[in-house]
């Protein structure tokens, strides 16, 4: 993710009051894309989510490791499953995406959704689940991206079952006592309670931790990887490199310019740029110490003179 890819500054860049990254939020993408396949799965005769759920089975089976993230845009044939996920998250969504930004946004609900899937796999292998045992909904993200709202605003005042007033924190405990005395039971019942459980404790590490699944990637290398992958599959034109009697072809992805060294010292900035951004977001322009704020002019300087070199 670069300094001036991130979400909230593009979208606090605004065009006559609106958002200038995107019409539409990602929100709203997750919800129609969940409707979309529930409407396709009813009309499959519901083999769609056959298909795409997470199996207990499926943990042990390395071709099968896709439906620990199709399972959760597929739902059951009662409306009330969809209805009630896509409603929560439509209240509470969009208030962490608007903190966190579309791209992370998106990267913590597909990572709630694929670790919530294992964890479940996991813990009905271990108590004995038949193999064929299935898993689908997107309740286990929806209850992270829930809780990490109650973290955020713990007394904001929402309505309980639509007409009861209380705080934030307390319709989150309210939601997580139900799965707290299922797993003290040690008892799986049709409602997954270690996937919610999973959702909510990874939401509060993120949230304690001061997590950035956008930085943590870049620090993994996975962006360069990312970018290596997708070279794999792009017709690219070669060039003709001579060097004295002797000829050779060498693919353009190779030539590097700027150097490697350039580009290692612009991504140690853009990692201290992304704290300092991340503090500003939380406490405001006024806790940044005078070492931070020359840090922000030099890196503001730097990226003018790319703009004007490129």
């Amino acid at each position: 993710m670069g300094l001036y890819d991130r979400d909230y500054i593009t979208r606090r860049t605004l065009s006559g009051g609106a958002w200038s990254t995107s019409q539409y939020s990602m929100v709203t993408i997750l919800i129609v894309v969940n409707v979309v396949v529930y409407v396709l799965d009813a009309f499959s005769n519901y083999r769609l989510s056959e298909l795409t759920a997470a199996r207990v089975g499926s943990l042990t089976r390395p071709w099968l490791w896709w439906q620990f993230l199709t399972y959760g845009f597929a739902h059951a044939s009662s409306p009330q499953h969809i209805f009630f996920n896509m409603l929560t998250l439509w209240f509470f969504g969009r208030d962490i995406e608007y903190l966190l930004g579309r791209k992370e946004f998106l990267r913590l609900y597909l990572f709630l959704v694929i670790a919530g899937g294992v964890v479940w796999a996991a813990v009905n292998q271990l108590q004995g689940a038949p193999a064929g045992s299935s898993l689908i909904g997107a309740s286990g993200a929806v209850v992270g991206i829930f809780l990490l709202f109650c973290l955020h605003y713990p007394r904001r005042t929402i309505l309980l079952f639509f007409f009861l007033p209380v705080p934030a924190w307390v319709a989150g405990v309210l939601l997580l006592a139900p799965d707290i005395m299922s797993a003290i039971q040690s008892k799986e019942s049709e409602i997954a309670y270690s996937v919610h459980l999973t959702g909510a404790a990874l939401a509060a590490l993120y949230y304690y931790q001061n997590w950035n699944l956008g930085l943590l990637w870049e620090r993994l290398g996975g962006e360069r990887i990312w970018i290596r992958i997708k070279y794999l599959f792009q017709r690219r034109p070669r060039l003709r490199v001579h060097r004295g009697e002797y000829e050779y072809l060498r693919d353009m992805d190779d030539v590097r310019d700027p150097t490697d060294a350039e580009k290692e010292e612009w991504e140690k900035l853009e990692a201290e740029v992304e704290r300092i951004l991340d503090k500003i977001n939380k406490s405001g322009t006024d806790s940044l110490t005078r070492a931070e704020r020359r840090t922000l002019e030099r890196a503001s300087q730097l990226y003018r003179q790319r703009r004007r070199g490129s």
